[in-house]
């Protein structure tokens, strides 16, 4: 672990639901201002990595305003997409924008836990992740329970913050992260601690092979880690086979 980040205690994240119930109305502006749109980017990519077939149904945990849904499906490879959030406020918004888009066909959001996925075992083609492993508190149960909802030969993937290798990007970025970040969005969300949170788990999370690693041990196969923008975010994929 980088000497830069051993200071750091992990921030409960057992209720973090609840603050994203708290931002929702002004969650999707600042994910734009303070990545500098770079996360329209990020989740535009993740379609890259679907299996290469049609009709594919997909789960999206933690999802959100369904952002990550709404990018997928404009893919022709998607038929169906299920999205799954503990925070009603941000469902909310996300089935405003699935109306707006006419989409209410193809794209369902419901309640429901990353650790406990309210579904039968072997049911969707893929299952997606975006900005929100991190805030799991029991990252191998979320794992493994992803696994379990995939159909044999399923694909999980998973869209998360990392650590860039570059000794001066990674303390560009952690100054980013711990002094300017948390000020901005304190300001323009009106919580104080909704992105100081946000500094505090991208530090101590798991990234690159010891994320690789975790996915392995919950049974995944082909798992792979793909970064990108000098390293700062990475979408891991793992099969099920």
């Amino acid at each position: 672990m980088p000497e830069l980040l051993q200071h750091t205690e992990a921030p409960s994240r057992n209720d973090a639901w609840l603050m994203f119930d708290r931002i929702a109305h002004r969650y999707d502006r600042l994910n734009h201002w303070l990545s500098f749109c770079q996360d329209v980017i990020w989740r535009k990519r993740m379609a890259r990595y679907l299996p290469d077939q049609d009709g594919l149904r997909v789960l999206d945990l933690a999802t959100g305003t369904a952002d990550q849904l709404l990018y997928l499906v404009g893919d022709k490879r998607v038929a169906s997409g299920v999205g799954m959030d503990l925070a009603g406020n941000m469902l909310a918004i996300g089935r405003e924008k699935i109306a707006r888009r006419g989409l209410e066909h193809k794209l369902r959001l419901s309640i429901g836990d990353t650790v406990s996925i309210p579904e039968e075992d072997d049911r969707v083609d893929v299952v997606t992740i975006s900005f929100g492993i991190r805030n799991v508190f029991a990252v191998t149960e979320a794992l493994t329970e992803m696994r379990r909802v995939l159909k044999p030969g399923g694909r999980a993937l998973i869209l998360e913050f990392s650590v860039p290798v570059n000794d001066t990007l990674r303390r560009i970025y952690f100054c980013y992260f711990r002094h300017i970040l948390p000020r901005i969005g304190r300001v323009i969300s009106g919580d104080p601690h909704a992105y100081r949170y946000l500094n505090e788990t991208v530090e101590i999370f798991p990234c690159g092979e010891a994320f690789c690693s975790l996915m392995r041990e919950a049974g995944f196969r082909n798992v792979r880690a793909n970064p990108f923008t000098f390293g700062i975010v990475t979408i891991y994929q793992g099969d099920k086979e």
